[in-house]
């Protein structure tokens, strides 16, 4: 099998659809370099990141196939899922037969990868955007998540917009990214191992009790639903939310 491996970057991904798409044999996996599981059977060439070629399937995908096929793309691409890149690829080179039509192929396989990654990450992106806790710690907000996918780009509007006049750093444990804000822009950085050592020192006893009063208050004792409340906010994210701490004690779900 012949495999790509790229540096895990958008740019670095549609580069190498480029380079594939330009070569004979045709790549038949994309991975990233950080994902790749090593086979001796494989015949894997690494991809040098190229902003031009990346620009030129940036912009063949937008006007070639569409400008929502090009987010969807992009939202499969952030899904991390092991095969998304392979799928992502071949969804290109299916689009740049059929063009805009090629959401209407409902039963074939890439189509259906695509969109069902597509909404996994959407549908993330909004329970985050409810879910985000905040630790106060030396006038700086805190929070740490835990999410399948990397929505940290997508709820960075949403959280700056909302907290604009406060410093706040949203860490990605599954990845070791943080958003970081500064009451004016927000950029997303890899984090080293003091800035984690920093966040685990963080004791969560002085904001627990403010999250638990909050979560009483919007919650009428007779019509609380707590299988409802589990359904909606995945147990994935309960270590991070505080008020969720007597649900899975008192009830099985």
């Amino acid at each position: 099998m012949i495999v790509y491996l790229f540096d895990g970057s958008f740019e670095g991904l549609l580069t190498s659809i480029y380079d594939s798409y330009y070569s004979k044999p045709h790549a038949d996996y994309i991975y990233s370099k950080q994902q790749y599981k090593y086979n001796l059977l494989d015949d894997a060439k690494h991809i040098d990141t190229d902003l031009e070629k990346y620009e030129k399937v940036y912009k063949a995908i937008e006007t070639k196939i569409s400008k929502n096929a090009l987010n969807k793309i992009y939202l499969a691409y952030l899904s991390d899922m092991y095969d998304c890149y392979s799928y992502i690829y071949r969804y290109v080179v299916m689009g740049f037969k059929v063009g805009c039509e090629i959401d209407l192929h409902k039963n074939n396989d890439t189509v259906i990868y695509i969109d069902n990654c597509a909404k996994k990450v959407s549908l993330e992106r909004h329970r985050m955007m409810g879910f985000v806790r905040f630790k106060s710690f030396n006038n700086i907000l805190i929070s740490k998540i835990n999410p399948t996918h990397n929505v940290l780009e997508l709820i960075a509007k949403h959280f700056s917009k909302r907290l604009s006049n406060e410093n706040f750093i949203i860490y990605d444990e599954n990845r070791d990214l943080a958003l970081i804000y500064n009451k004016s822009s927000y950029y997303i950085t890899n984090v080293d191992d003091k800035f984690k050592k920093m966040l685990e020192s963080i004791d969560d006893n002085f904001y627990e009790e403010l999250w638990s009063e909050y979560f009483n208050s919007v919650n009428i004792p007779e019509r609380e639903n707590k299988k409802l409340q589990s359904r909606m906010m995945p147990k994935r994210y309960w270590k991070n939310l505080s008020e969720t701490s007597n649900i899975e004690s008192k009830e099985k779900v």
